[in-house]
């Protein structure tokens, strides 16, 4: 059998094909796409398999949207995606779409020990729900539940829900940015999206603050996030103004983190994925990150016995090539 895996979101498309001999880890051909310069999924799958002979028995595409009776738009990028034209394109009728949180929850229970950092030491009760957090280009959310059989992995659209402020300068974040966008959502502020929301607010309060060198990098840049995170992370002239939109951003990752952590009762752990956990890692280790997970009053002590981990292996991936080897060939659920 041959399989045609995939991890389609707003900036990047991943795609791999894979067999059941050499398992969902070492794919046979991989390659990633620029998403935003090609018209739809199909183009970039016909371009992916140009020169290759072998038949593709089964496709899973993973995508960074709602998955709603076999169609997707994909959340911040303009593509719909359709099962049916897939399998059309593919002259294929075995092809999944799920949502990608889902695809990095299915991934979790085969992780192995150097794909993770641990926060949070904690202890996993056996068979307790999961919950998976992903801040990337947008952020997600899902969670996973036994079965009696084996964990399933289940999307959400928590990502979507309202920003809940903590603290006076996250109160004055949401009053900034509601005129602007009139539902505040998690994501507005938690996301590759969200970062520089934060700066400008930051920015706004006080302009003496942003040097001119950021500025520059940041008025040359098409994505401003990349440069507020390495500004902050360059210790040798860390920029204050970046290091703040941090420090706000790991903060209400922390809490959002414990939001879905009691919401799913967590209790077999907690999931950091998505693209910019890794890369922000020595930040969320420095405590601020636990701090604002655990606050949470009387249910405090409850999230502290639950383990929290970072995953540093790119996940989507990982659990579509998984449901497509193991899982949908035993006929289980996702």
């Amino acid at each position: 059998m041959m399989l045609l895996a995939g991890d389609i979101g707003g900036t990047k498309t991943e795609l791999a094909l894979f067999a059941p001999e050499s398992g969902p880890r070492e794919p046979l051909k991989r390659a990633e796409f620029p998403s935003g310069r090609y018209p739809s999924l199909e183009a970039i799958v016909q371009e992916f398999l140009a020169g290759v002979d072998q038949p593709i028995d089964r496709a899973v595409f993973a995508v960074a949207g709602p998955v709603i009776a076999g169609q997707s738009r994909v959340t911040n990028l303009d593509w719909r995606v359709d099962l049916a034209h897939l399998q059309e394109a593919l002259n294929l009728p075995n092809v999944t779409l799920m949502n990608d949180l889902q695809a990095i929850a299915l991934a979790v229970p085969i992780l192995t020990p150097d794909e993770l950092v641990t926060l949070n030491e904690g202890v996993a009760q056996p068979h307790g729900t999961i919950a998976v957090i992903a801040p990337g280009t947008g952020m997600g959310e899902a969670f996973l539940v036994w079965n009696g059989t084996r964990y399933q992995a289940l999307a959400s659209e928590g990502g979507h829900s309202d920003f809940a402020p903590g603290n006076a300068t996250e109160i004055g974040l949401l009053q900034y940015l509601q005129p602007r966008f009139g539902h505040v959502s998690v994501e507005r502020v938690c996301s590759g999206r969200g970062l520089p929301n934060i700066y400008d607010y930051l920015r706004d309060r006080d302009p003496a603050q942003e040097t001119p060198e950021v500025a520059r990098q940041l008025a040359e840049a098409p994505d401003r996030t990349p440069v507020i995170v390495k500004n902050a992370l360059d210790s040798s002239r860390s920029c204050s103004l970046c290091v703040a939109t941090l420090d706000i951003f790991i903060a209400i990752l922390g809490a959002e983190a414990g939001n879905l952590a009691l919401k799913m009762l967590s209790t077999g752990g907690v999931y950091l994925a998505g693209g910019i956990p890794p890369r922000i890692l020595p930040l969320l280790q420095n405590g601020r990150f636990m701090q604002a997970f655990l606050r949470k009053g009387r249910l405090s002590e409850l999230l502290a016995g639950m383990p929290v981990r970072v995953i540093c292996s790119r996940a989507a991936l990982l659990g579509a090539a998984h449901y497509g080897l193991d899982i949908a060939g035993d006929g289980g659920p996702a």
